[in-house]
């Protein structure tokens, strides 16, 4: 509730503002605030200069006091009730499928939805076989992944337009794993050994006649599969739990560090497969630069055909990829360059006889069909399981802010639990088929989108693009250069790669999140994925309790003819109350910066320590000059103080900012509150939350029958200070005035 701005009072508020008049203001008191359609207020005036202030008074609504047992009774049995309208309910959320299919508009939705899923599904062949690459594992798998995710999602998720599959951080992340699961088994990390039947560069494979031995490409994806099974159940169990808010950690700034510095490590781990060098893959702290060092050393082992072809295929894809996103609007689909390049590139390596000739690195036999299902290897979740932990958050992280942002965009609403249930299970189930860890992918979305995408459908078409390479087209990738994968890879990293761009507005904007950026991209590229995701977190979490342990402070001064009271640092032209400071303290209380709020308010109107040992001093030394009082101290102090003490009677804490309060924080109002009472200084608070109202109820500020030291608005604080004031210079204790 609003007081009356100044011009629309009575001429003798006016006055009491200035000190010149000895009568009561003209005020407004609701009488019932409880039914504001029905207040009632009556203006009274204050005739006795003696007379109490008049205030506003709101009635706090009364608490219901629910018993913890009867509360947790009630909803178990709430929970546990069941209704054939309640289990309809239950499978339709749990399937939205069932609920958007049978609503499918045929004529205004499949066109769109066919467009979008044939170009999407052109675009994941190659990006599925070159991604799989970076997981350490054939291309099979990677077609496998996309396959599977894109069925899942379109019965789970409640998004319409994002592309579940594959995607290179989480790629990144799983090889980095993989491969130090292989080296702790014993296999050569060195080269990459096809499955049975794949053409080798020279490792030499395990019995492979065996069922129950498992070679190195078996290894890799059982520990793949695995840590994606782990993966899966942290998700869905965080969906079931609603711990979604764990995502909030992880800021716009924190992600898109991670992502560039993800990127970089991305394209050092593709750079020996342009090069044609075969070396081992470096892992954990410090694996860019070592293996950068591996590099130099190996430069002169370059495979010049590989080098070409590379090179050739950088001249191709930069520009066409340039070209799709600038004539993007007036085109009705993006040109599939990869998959032209992929095309052309198998078809020269093959006639050309490329390996044959050159010893060029190439993808080997990619079988067709699928493979038996196969469980996780229950043995290896103990040393997985760590690791399952950051590849599930970044991955319901990234598809969740994604289906959001989108369906914000397009005017419909998606249920987040239910997103993550979806990732989950597109994770969880296909860790059975021989998979890996997939999400949404903001690239493949945008294409997505731009092609005319409505609904979910348009997953399916996905999935028949990909089941038609996988049992018919896959065999004919056998002479497809590596190169060419790594170079398809490291063209995907433009977009990350670009926020670089980006960094002058977020300067300007906020420079603490330029900082959170550079920690979160630094660290993620020059000492682990993982650890650097950690670093993110916790650096952001620390600029956040820096921001409250040094918050913005300032007085406030009075914007004339109106109730309005702003900061004097920031505002020209505003007006000071003789003998009121305004403080404003901009952050929650608490243990961290009690310290910080007290030594600023001391600044910033005096200190009530030094005038009482000032006080004390002139009293013991007997001082003949003008002493101590309870007004404050003249000139002729040795102290120096900022403000002159006898003009000053009150100060008015703005605890509009103020979030919380903590015991702490709490012990320091009433700590700065006697020390400012010692010296004959009042000490308002202005503002309160409700929040902050129970905190002060329940640390005993004050008693009961000092409340008026709370107030609901800071000119309330201020006319009750002047009115108080002017009492107290008018009236005696006997009754007598002192005119």
């Amino acid at each position: 509730m609003s007081l009356e701005s100044k011009e629309q009072l009575d001429p003798s508020l006016t006055d009491s503002f200035e000190g010149n008049d000895r009568h009561g203001p003209l005020v407004k008191v609701p009488l019932e605030l409880e039914n504001e359609s029905s207040t009632d207020f009556r203006q009274f005036e204050a005739t006795d200069p003696c007379t109490p202030y008049r205030r506003i008074h709101m009635e706090p609504q009364e608490k219901s006091h629910t018993n913890f047992k009867q509360f947790v009774i009630k909803k178990l049995r709430r929970s546990c009730q069941c209704s054939p309208t309640k289990a309809k309910n239950m499978i339709f959320g749990f399937l939205p499928v069932l609920r958007w299919l049978p609503k499918y508009d045929l004529k205004k939705n499949i066109l769109g939805d066919v467009m979008s899923g044939l170009i999407v599904g052109i675009l994941l062949v190659p990006q599925s076989i070159a991604y799989s690459l970076l997981a350490g594992q054939e291309p099979i798998y990677g077609l496998y992944t996309s396959f599977f995710a894109s069925i899942i999602y379109f019965l789970l998720g409640t998004s319409r337009h994002i592309s579940v599959g594959i995607f290179g951080i989480l790629c990144l992340m799983i090889g980095e794993v993989v491969d130090r699961e292989l080296h702790k088994a014993g296999y050569d990390t060195a080269h990459t050994a096809p499955s049975l039947g794949m053409v080798s560069n020279g490792s030499t494979l395990l019995n492979q006649t065996s069922d129950w031995i498992c070679d190195r490409s078996c290894y890799a994806i059982t520990v793949g599969s695995t840590v994606t099974f782990m993966a899966g159940v942290y998700q869905v169990a965080m969906g079931f739990f609603q711990v979604g808010f764990v995502s909030v950690y992880l800021s716009d700034a924190l992600l898109s560090g991670f992502v560039t510095g993800a990127s970089f490590t991305i394209l050092t781990s593709q750079a020996k497969y342009l090069l044609g060098l075969s070396l081992p893959r470096s892992n954990g702290v410090g694996s860019l630069i070592t293996t950068w060092i591996h590099i130099f050393r190996n430069i002169h082992r370059t495979n010049i055909c590989d080098l070409i072809t590379s090179l050739l295929c950088l001249l191709v894809l930069l520009p066409t990829k340039e070209l799709n996103e600038h004539f993007k609007s007036k085109l009705k689909a993006p040109i599939p360059t990869e998959l032209i390049v992929v095309v052309a590139a198998t078809l020269a390596s093959h006639f050309g006889k490329l390996h044959e000739n050159y010893n060029t690195s190439i993808a080997g036999h990619i079988p067709t069909g699928f493979m038996p299902p196969k469980a996780p290897d229950w043995n290896l979740i103990p040393s997985l399981a760590v690791d399952a932990v950051a590849i599930s958050i970044i991955g319901f992280a990234i598809t969740v802010s994604l289906s959001e942002m989108f369906a914000k965009k397009h005017g419909y609403t998606v249920r987040a639990n239910q997103e993550m249930y979806a990732i989950g299970f597109c994770n969880i189930i296909p860790s059975f088929f021989h998979c890996f860890t997939t999400s949404a992918a903001l690239a493949k979305t945008l294409v997505k989108e731009s092609t005319g995408c409505q609904t979910q459908l348009s997953g399916v078409v996905t999935a028949l693009v990909l089941l038609l390479v996988l049992l018919v087209i896959a065999p004919l990738f056998y002479s497809l250069q590596k190169s060419v994968l790594g170079v398809i890879t490291i063209v995907n990293l433009r977009g990350a790669l670009r926020k670089f761009k980006d960094l002058p507005k977020m300067w300007k904007v906020s420079r603490m999140d330029t900082v959170i950026w550079f920690v979160t991209m630094l660290s993620s590229a020059l000492i682990s994925t993982e650890l650097g995701l950690l670093i993110g977190v916790c650096f952001s979490m620390f600029c956040v309790i820096l921001r409250t342990q040094k918050p913005k402070i300032s007085l406030l001064g009075w914007v004339e003819e109106s109730e309005v009271f702003e900061s004097m640092s920031t505002y020209k032209n505003l007006q000071t109350k003789p003998g009121i400071k305004i403080f404003r303290f901009v952050a929650p209380l608490y243990y961290i910066n009690k310290e910080c709020f007290k030594s600023a308010l001391y600044k910033k109107t005096l200190n009530p320590v030094s005038v009482k040992a000032a006080q004390k001093k002139a009293a013991k030394t007997k001082i003949t000059k003008e002493t101590v009082t309870l007004s404050g101290l003249r000139d002729e102090v040795s102290l120096q103080l900022s403000h002159d003490p006898l003009e000053l009677h009150t100060i008015v804490i703005d605890c509009s900012a103020i979030q919380f309060l903590d015991t702490a924080g709490i012990h320091t109002l009433k700590e700065v509150r006697r020390d400012y009472e010692a010296i004959g200084i009042q000490v308002l608070l202005a503002q309160c939350n409700p929040s902050v109202r129970d905190s002060l109820a329940c640390g005993e500020y004050c008693k009961k029958e000092e409340e008026n030291l709370l107030f609901y608005s800071v000119y309330e604080a201020v006319a009750f200070a002047e009115e108080s004031q002017n009492q107290k210079r008018v009236c005696l204790p006997n009754g007598l005035s002192l005119s």
